[in-house]
């Protein structure tokens, strides 16, 4: 199973992320990755869950106009200019990066980050010739063992631990 991203709109208003947050704490569902931003009043929020389907159905059951996407992880050094060449390689191919998200697990001494783009399989085909990703980095994060590294965080804490 590949690694997906979540994401939806929402107000931008007090208490509109905390009832997303609270659909997914009721059932358990935990974020291994959170992006908010807002513009003209909507607010734009990307989330890496352990359970994607689950936490679609619960998010749309609530109300929530969710979309997902598929993600490839990518490991990096943990030093500067290394997220550089991952974005200088897929510049290069003319692949255009659409999302971006860090995850908890790492792979070692590697962080490991999730990409979404414009064309995912040749994405990944570009980043594994370069080195940076690779099936086992894919294995690792799938979205139902994104947390299996981080043992010392309760299943149930939804967000605050990035």
């Amino acid at each position: 199973m590949s690694l997906r991203e979540i994401s939806l709109t929402l107000p931008n208003r007090p208490g509109a992320l905390a009832g997303v947050a609270r659909t997914l704490a009721k059932e358990r569902i935990n974020l291994a990755a959170i992006s908010v931003d807002s513009a003209a009043g909507r607010g734009r929020v990307r989330l890496v869950v352990n359970d994607p389907d689950r936490a679609m159905g619960l998010l749309a059951q609530a109300g929530y106009p969710v979309e997902v996407r598929e993600m490839i992880a990518v490991r990096l050094e943990d030093r500067a200019g290394s997220f550089l060449r991952v974005l200088e390689a897929l510049a290069r191919e003319k692949v255009n990066i659409q999302s971006v998200a860090i995850l908890v697990a790492r792979e070692g001494n590697q962080s490991l980050v999730g990409l979404c783009a414009n064309d995912l399989p040749r994405a990944r085909r570009i980043l594994q010739k370069a080195g940076f990703a690779s099936q086992l980095a894919e294995r690792l994060v799938s979205n139902a063992d994104l947390l299996a590294t981080a043992p010392t965080i309760p299943s149930e804490s939804v967000g605050l631990h990035l």
